[in-house]
C-alpha cells in the first residue's frame, strides 16, 4: 500500500522541485506540447509521489489521483490507460531538465551548511582540486513492465545502462546519460565525460575506463587528474621511489609498452597493504605533496559511494522495477529517480550538519523509511520539523544515526609516511 501523505514533506518537496517545473513550461510549449490535464506539472507530482509514497503501480497511482491532492495539483480524474499512456509519451528530456535547473540549489545549499565535517582525505584533496567526480557505469535490470499496454512484452529484456557522475564532496550527482544497450562498455562514455570537464577536477575511475588514450587526454588536453586500479597485466617501470615501507610504497613510473600506438604514460604507482593484502592504484598527480599515498588509497575507496548511489537508486528506489518498455519511458523514470535521489541527499546532508556528523554517517535507507514515523509522530502533534526529528536523540532507533564500526582514526596525510 502507498505510504501516507504528510504535509511537510510535502511542502519541501513542493519548495525545493515547483520552481524547477515552473522554469521548463517554456520549453514544453516550445515542443508543441498542449495544456491538458495530464500536464507537465502534475506528471512530475505524480512521479515524485511514487517514489516518497512508495506507491506501488501505476494502477494505484490513477486511484490515489482521484482523489488526493498531489504535492502542488489537485486531485483530477483520470483513467488508467491515459496515465499509462502519457508515461510512454511525455518527452523525458523535460524530466531531466527538472533535475539539471534543479541540482545548482542543492549545491548552493550544500555550501550554505558549515557543521558536517568532511573526510579527511576528501578535505585535503579538495584544497587542490575543485572538483572530486566518481564514474561509473550501471546496467538496468530486465523490465517488470508495470504498464499493462507492455504485458505481451518480451521477458527479460535489459532496461538499458546508464552512466553517472557523482561529487564525492557534496554526494550529489553531476550527470546521467542513458545507453539503449545493455551491453555498452563503460569507455563509450567517455565523450561524454570529456565535454563535461571542468578545471582542476580529479575523477576516480573504475577500471571499466581503463583507456591509456583517454588517460592521456585527460592529463594533456584537459589538465584532468585521476586515480584507478592497476591491472594485474599492466608493463611497468619504475623511474624513481618516494616512499618504501612495510605497509605502503609509493613510485613514479612509466606505464605501457607503446604497442599498437597506445600512449606510454608517467604516473604514479601508490601500493598501500591492509592486512595481508596489497592495494594498487595508480594516478596521474605525480606530486606525493598534492595527494599522499594514503590519501590516495582512501579517495579510492570512496569510489564505493557510487555504487552506494546505484544501489540506493534501483533497490531503495525502485529503479529495478521499471514502468514501462519505451526508451522515452525508462529514460522518464531514470531521471524522475535521480531527482528524487538528490533530493534524499539534501535532506540526509542537513541531518548530517544539524549533528554536527559527517555524512557518511547517515542511512539514506532508513532515512527514507523513517518518513513514515515522522508522518506518524506529525499527526500526533508530537512533531513539526522533518530535521529536528531525525536529528532528535530521542528518535535514535531509527537508525538514521549509523553505529560507527570502529574508532575512528586519523588518516596519515604525510606525503612521503614512514
Amino acid at each position: 500500500m502507498p505510504g501516507p501523505e504528510n504535509e511537510v514533506i510535502e511542502a519541501r518537496l513542493t519548495e525545493l522541485v515547483s520552481p524547477a517545473v515552473s522554469n521548463q513550461m517554456a520549453y514544453y510549449r516550445q515542443l508543441g506540447l498542449r495544456s491538458r490535464i495530464l500536464s507537465l506539472p502534475l506528471m512530475v507530482a505524480a512521479v515524485l509521489t511514487i517514489l516518497w509514497r512508495q506507491v506501488p503501480s501505476v494502477h494505484e497511482l490513477t486511484r490515489l489521483l482521484g482523489r488526493e491532492d498531489l504535492l502542488w495539483c489537485q486531485a483530477v480524474k483520470v483513467s488508467q490507460q491515459a496515465l499509462s499512456q502519457r508515461f510512454l509519451a511525455l518527452p523525458a528530456i523535460l524530466f531531466e531538465r527538472v533535475l539539471k535547473d534543479l541540482l545548482p540549489r542543492l549545491n548552493e545549499r550544500w555550501q550554505e551548511r558549515e557543521k558536517r565535517p568532511l573526510p579527511e582525505s576528501i578535505a585535503y584533496a579538495h584544497q587542490h582540486f575543485e572538483q572530486i567526480w566518481a564514474v561509473d557505469g550501471s546496467t538496468l535490470e530486465a523490465l517488470f513492465r508495470k504498464l499493462k499496454v507492455l504485458a505481451d512484452g518480451p521477458i527479460g529484456q535489459l532496461g538499458g545502462k546508464i552512466g553517472t557522475v557523482i561529487d564525492l564532496v557534496t554526494r550529489l550527482p553531476v550527470e546521467v546519460w542513458f545507453r539503449e544497450r545493455s551491453q555498452a562498455h563503460d569507455t563509450t562514455f567517455i565523450p561524454d565525460i570529456l565535454a563535461l570537464l571542468k578545471a582542476r577536477t580529479l575523477l576516480v575511475l573504475d577500471r571499466g575506463f581503463y583507456d591509456f588514450t583517454f588517460f592521456a587526454i585527460l592529463i594533456n588536453d584537459y589538465q584532468a587528474a585521476f586515480i584507478t586500479r592497476l591491472k594485474s597485466n599492466a608493463t611497468i617501470k619504475i623511474i624513481k621511489v618516494f616512499t618504501k615501507t612495510d605497509t605502503v610504497r609509493d613510485y613514479l613510473i612509466r606505464l605501457g609498452s607503446g604497442q599498437n600506438e597506445t600512449p606510454i604514460l608517467t604516473l604514479r604507482l601508490i601500493e598501500v597493504r591492509f592486512g595481508r593484502v596489497w592495494y594498487r592504484y595508480l594516478t596521474s598527480v605525480l606530486d606525493p605533496t598534492v595527494l599522499p599515498p594514503f590519501v590516495v588509497a582512501d579517495i579510492y575507496r570512496r569510489r564505493w559511494r557510487i555504487e552506494q548511489a546505484f544501489d540506493i537508486v534501483k533497490r531503495l528506489l525502485n529503479l529495478s522495477y521499471l514502468w514501462t518498455g519505451s526508451v522515452n519511458g525508462i529514460q522518464l523514470q531514470v531521471w524522475a529517480t535521480w531527482l528524487f535521489y538528490a533530493i534524499l541527499i539534501d535532506l540526509g546532508d542537513a541531518v548530517a550538519d544539524r549533528l554536527a556528523v559527517p555524512f557518511e554517517r547517515i542511512s539514506l535507507e532508513m532515512l527514507l523509511r523513517g518518513l513514515y514515523h515522522f508522518s506518524r509522530a506529525y499527526d500526533k502533534g508530537l512533531a513539526a520539523d522533518l530535521v529536528a526529528y531525525f536529528a532528535d536523540p530521542a528518535n535514535q532507533d531509527l537508525g538514521i544515526l549509523k553505529r560507527p564500526r570502529k574508532p575512528p582514526s586519523h588518516l596519515n596525510l604525510s606525503p612521503f609516511p614512514i
